[in-house]
């Protein structure tokens, strides 16, 4: 009797014949296309993989990991229920026992891809970056592609030194509002290992964190001027705004100028940069298109 479950090597051939390079926010290029959907080298380009680990995926030679599910499922505008099937498909439970969501679907993505000309990022409950667009790269130097979970975290990294481009206008209260956000994320998320893990090393390694997570400071995010020091058009002072997803327990993160302002002038010169250098390269040929 033949077996009609399905399996994740079909399902990552037959999500990928779905997408257009619009729908997946990729430039269109003149010529016409061999191949139904996206491409595998651009399905690894945007979700950060080589081309030939997508092809071992679609043909069940791959097992993916956690962290690479989340990234085809971003890239491949998954549903909530299609993102728990790969994630079952792959021997891994999408949202076990307390863990924070890591998935955005395809209507959030689609804001994302619209706002080109806004520098706008997803996070996690505990502020982990999740997803961003074009424009958020060009102006923070922040890339999720190729970063693992804890490198990807802004509480990690501020209480490491490692703040980027972004200047905060009280720093100090900038620390207290994201371990205030920590101590109140940590009870909802009690399964989630890698939360659990990244604060005991940050208590262990971060005096100044240590100090605040056994202090009663309380702080809240509210809306703010931030200024960032960009290598190519020098300083950008911005408002920064943090708005909730509902149901979701995620963060997005926006940076927007008053219009007519030297700042606005210069995300708009940032947006033209970003889409230079985000771009991926054409794809090579060598004899025949590859699919």
């Amino acid at each position: 009797m033949m077996n009609d479950a399905p399996n994740l090597a079909a399902l990552l051939r037959s999500w990928r014949t779905r997408l257009q390079p619009a729908d997946a926010g990729l430039p269109r290029r003149p010529g016409t296309r061999r191949t139904a959907g996206l491409r595998r080298e651009e399905v690894a380009w945007l979700a950060g993989v080589s081309p030939d680990y997508v092809k071992r995926l679609e043909q069940g030679r791959a097992h993916p990991s956690v962290a690479i599910v989340r990234a085809l499922a971003r890239t491949l505008r998954l549903s909530d229920a299609e993102y728990e099937l790969a994630c079952r498909l792959a021997g891994h439970a999408p949202q076990p026992g307390g863990l924070m969501r890591q998935h955005i679907g395809p209507g959030m993505q689609r804001v994302l891809d619209r706002l080109a000309d806004t520098p706008i990022a997803v996070f996690d409950a505990a502020w982990t970056l999740i997803e961003h667009n074009d424009a958020w790269v060009a102006l923070t130097g922040d890339d999720w592609r190729g970063r693992d979970r804890r490198s990807a975290n802004i509480v990690w990294r501020t209480f490491h030194d490692d703040t980027g481009r972004v200047r905060h206008p009280d720093p100090q209260e900038h620390k207290a509002s994201l371990v205030a956000d920590l101590r109140d994320v940590a009870p909802r998320y009690p399964g989630d290992r890698e939360l659990r893990d990244m604060i005991g090393a940050l208590r262990t390694s971060s005096p100044d964190f240590a100090r605040l997570w056994e202090g009663s400071a309380v702080a809240h995010h509210k809306s703010e001027r931030k200024i960032v020091d960009h290598p190519h058009v020098g300083e950008v002072e911005l408002d920064c705004d943090v708005l909730s997803v509902h149901g979701a327990d995620l963060r997005i993160v926006v940076y927007t100028a008053a219009p007519g302002s030297e700042a606005a002038d210069k995300l708009r010169m940032l947006t033209v940069l970003g889409t230079e250098t985000m771009t991926p390269p054409p794809l090579r040929r060598s004899g025949q298109e590859p699919v």
